[in-house]
């Protein structure tokens, strides 16, 4: 059988680096075993927080990577620009909870309202103009059969209408790995822009993505409901879920450490800090721990830290904690496997994340200050990959901390994690379930007349 060509469209792939890049860099890696020719569109100066070149190690030699320029800003020179324009390095945040963030939200700037209505629905706009014109010749010259565009950034969803007007009868898939709307919009978590423009450019864009794409891919099961909640009108086979997982090669390769002997517990957080991963109240949960268990506790923060108040409270907890900044994936891998646990938080009750699928695949016992009726939360307690409290409860967090410290050994002996359950999100996995979805989605185009394959993208949902 003739190989399905795919193209990919990706703000980010390797050499770049970080946890965002992972779902594109896997598909790339493995999609090629699925009888599938596959060629990438990226950019080749992406505003980015690293660089981790090892990763392009992993990118079989048969696919075949499009760079083009774009005109967004460096990472370092938009984070400047976005701390120009809310006034400096920010203050604290009363709360963890993102709607006390909302809550207390002051009226813009001039300069800052003139950004958030020129950049939209995000910076990465700017990419546009090239991507719109380079994607139709790589369709044409490389007979693409199926397009898939992974976001954020969401900017690419601009694609989708634009492709389905000039090649009708050609295949797309848009790859959602964050929730989109609910999570900029209604819990103010990463949303470039918060102004009511924006909003409205993110509901009109979803609304046209949505109806000119063959199908929509989310990463949990909640941010595939919300999404469908939202256009009743689509048909439910249309809205598909492949989460997101971890690789096995990669977590066997970090190397085992000798037991350390200088008596602390060690927690790592591995990942952006940003709102949704607001360590605010893990901070104030530790300041309220006895003075003798503080002695003993570690905290390795290994990842950029968006806000400087994030950071400055960090810090105030002195030589407990040490902040590595990013790190390629094989050293933050390493740094993980020296710890006792590893931490996780998350404000989101939607979005799952990438973390969350490396922690259960490296076989480390999490401690997560998470949402309880989150999708984090259940998979925890499906996966028993560890023990959490409310990411809004201060004392439930010292209570966890407390228990970690204090029964130590004791209570990783009780760490039993379903490792079957687990092994389904390997990201081999999960590539393979991604590729048979993208062969069915193919074939029904080509049998639309006969109507054949409803029942088969309903099947997938149901595996996935």
């Amino acid at each position: 059988m003739e190989p399905l060509n795919v193209l990919l469209v990706s703000y980010v792939f390797p050499p770049v680096g970080g946890t965002g890049v992972m779902r594109a860099a896997s598909l790339a890696r493995y999609l090629p075993a699925e009888n599938i020719r596959l060629d990438v569109l990226t950019t080749r100066n992406p505003a980015a927080v690293g660089n981790d070149p090892t990763l392009l190690k992993d990118i079989p030699s048969s696919v075949t990577v499009h760079r083009t320029l774009t005109l967004d800003l460096p990472f370092g020179v938009k984070k400047a620009i976005k701390r120009f324009v809310k006034g400096g390095k920010g203050a604290a945040k009363p709360a963890a909870g993102q709607q006390a963030a909302a809550a207390e939200k002051k009226k813009p700037g001039l300069l800052k309202r003139i950004l958030d209505n020129m950049l939209l629905p995000d910076p990465q706009v700017t990419w546009f103009p090239v991507l719109s014109r380079v994607a139709p010749r790589i369709i044409r010259e490389r007979k693409i059969d199926l397009v898939l565009i992974t976001v954020p950034a969401f900017s690419n969803l601009l694609l989708v209408k634009k492709l389905h007007r000039e090649f009708p009868d050609l295949p797309i898939v848009a790859d959602f790995r964050d929730e989109w709307i609910a999570t900029s919009f209604e819990l103010i978590s990463f949303s470039f822009s918060d102004s009511p423009r924006a909003e409205q450019t993110a509901r009109r864009i979803e609304a046209e993505t949505v109806a000119n794409a063959t199908a929509v891919v989310a990463v949990t099961e909640a941010a595939r409901q919300k999404i469908r909640s939202r256009h009743p009108d689509q048909p439910e086979q249309k809205f598909q879920l492949v989460p997101n997982g971890f690789d096995a090669t990669k977590l066997a390769q970090s190397p085992s450490t000798a037991p350390r002997n200088d008596g602390k517990v060690l927690l790592t957080h591995v990942g952006t800090v940003y709102p949704s991963t607001a360590p605010t109240s893990l901070v104030e949960a530790i300041h309220q721990l006895p003075a003798d268990v503080r002695s003993r506790l570690k905290l390795r923060f290994i990842g950029h830290i968006e806000e400087p108040h994030f950071k400055q409270a960090l810090l105030q907890l002195g030589d407990m904690v040490e902040l590595y900044g990013y790190l390629p994936q094989r050293e933050a891998l390493a740094k993980m496997d020296e710890t006792d646990y590893v931490l996780l938080l998350n404000t989101d009750p939607l979005n799952v994340g990438n973390k969350f699928y490396e922690y259960v695949g490296g076989g480390k016992p999490i401690l997560g200050a998470v949402r309880p009726n989150g999708e984090t939360c259940a998979l925890l307690d499906q996966m028993r990959a560890g023990w959490w409290a409310d990411i809004d409860d201060v004392e439930g967090i010292r209570k966890l901390l407390l228990d970690a410290v204090n029964r130590g050994d004791t209570l990783r002996q009780e760490f039993r994690p379903d490792t079957e359950r687990i092994a389904q999100y390997e990201r081999a996995v999960l590539a393979h379930r991604y590729a048979q979805l993208l062969h069915r989605i193919a074939g029904r185009q080509q049998r639309s007349e006969a109507n054949e394959t409803n029942s088969a993208l309903v099947q997938d949902l149901q595996e996935c």
